[in-house]
């Protein structure tokens, strides 16, 4: 069952995103790069906008997985309630994020606009966290293993 591992792929990719984001808010780079989504050197950044593009790169790779992750919690198979639920919220908060993110760099990086950023990122992973425990409790039910 690969569902588990796609999953906690979303789940370690969002923690790091996570990680960059906070460490480009505290150094004070979080506008480096003034425009959304691409930097002024264009889609290959120069060094000065290297830890921001980094940032956007991997919200785009964590935003292509969990959106992922949203829709093959509704495919596999022996999927409940729990692990759907938060699995769509999962899928709709990454886009929200991305969607913020674009609204921080427009709003020059404005006190409530960031803090709901952040707000909605903690949301985000604990979504993304819930999927994954239910996904590998999934994985251990009787009726999904395979029979030997």
């Amino acid at each position: 069952m690969h569902f588990k591992y796609l999953a906690l792929a979303s789940l370690v990719i969002l923690y790091s995103l996570m990680f960059i984001g906070g460490y480009l808010q505290a150094s004070g780079q979080g506008l480096s790069c003034p425009k959304w989504p691409l930097c002024p050197s264009g889609i290959l950044p120069s060094a000065e906008y290297l830890t921001e593009w980094i940032h956007r790169f991997i919200a785009a790779t964590t935003g292509v997985l969990i959106v992922a992750t949203a829709i093959g919690s509704w495919k596999v198979t022996g999927s409940n309630t729990k692990i759907r639920i938060t699995g769509t919220l999962a899928g709709i908060l990454a886009v929200s994020q991305i969607a913020l993110g674009a609204i921080v760099i427009d709003t020059q990086l404005h006190a409530v606009i960031v803090a709901i950023h952040n707000g909605v990122g903690i949301l985000l992973f604990a979504m993304t966290l819930l999927t994954t425990l239910f996904a590998f409790r999934l994985a251990r039910s009787p009726t999904i293993q395979t029979k030997v």
